[in-house]
């Protein structure tokens, strides 16, 4: 929500274009903090009308060339913000500070509009899909295969072990089992 209705302003600056009080004055009857504001709505009025001092509802986009455009107007004529602002028909003078700002630390690429919120669950690649996606080359292939094997050998090998002499084969690994906790334990 505004901090200031349209009501508010439109009665403010039609005080100010209409009476006998200044910015000064006005300010400290409607307790604002500072004249800035004040100034801004008579002068957005002066060039826009109502339409000067209406918020907004909807936010615009604006495109690169414009946002360079009013930069450009700025840095040659040495307008103000608000000058700037009322040249480009915008009721907003920061919008420009904040364009310049970015312009001048991201360039031309941060001037171009974001994409908001979060991305799309099903643009997110699949993970198995990315590794179907890595091929192999017939060495690799052939390695990896050969690398199971491995294990599938050495797993029967235990097996066949374990099958003929089944107590012999548990103390053979609990004497690994014991040892290796043992060190664990003296670290």
């Amino acid at each position: 929500m505004a901090k200031y209705s349209e009501e508010f302003k439109i009665k403010l600056v039609t005080e100010y274009l209409h009476g006998n009080l200044g910015y000064q004055s006005l300010s400290k009857k409607y307790n604002i903090p500072s004249t800035f504001q004040l100034r801004n709505w008579v002068r957005s009025y002066k060039e826009q009308g109502m339409d000067g001092l209406k918020r907004k509802r909807t936010k615009k986009e604006y495109s690169v060339q414009f946002k360079l455009d009013a930069i450009q107007f700025m840095l040659e004529t040495g307008a103000s913000y608000l000058e700037t602002a009322v040249q480009f028909d915008l009721n907003n003078p920061s919008l420009i500070s904040r364009w310049l700002k970015t312009f001048r630390e991201q360039g031309i690429e941060g001037l171009k509009q974001k994409t908001k919120g979060r991305p799309s669950m099903s643009k997110k690649p699949n993970k198995a899909k990315k590794k179907e996606e890595k091929k192999l080359t017939r060495e690799e292939e052939l390695e990896r295969e050969n690398e199971l094997l491995r294990l599938e050998n050495a797993y029967l090998k235990k097996l066949r072990a374990f099958r003929e002499n089944p107590n012999a084969f548990l103390e053979k690994h609990k004497q690994k089992w014991h040892s290796s906790l043992k060190k664990k334990d003296s670290d």
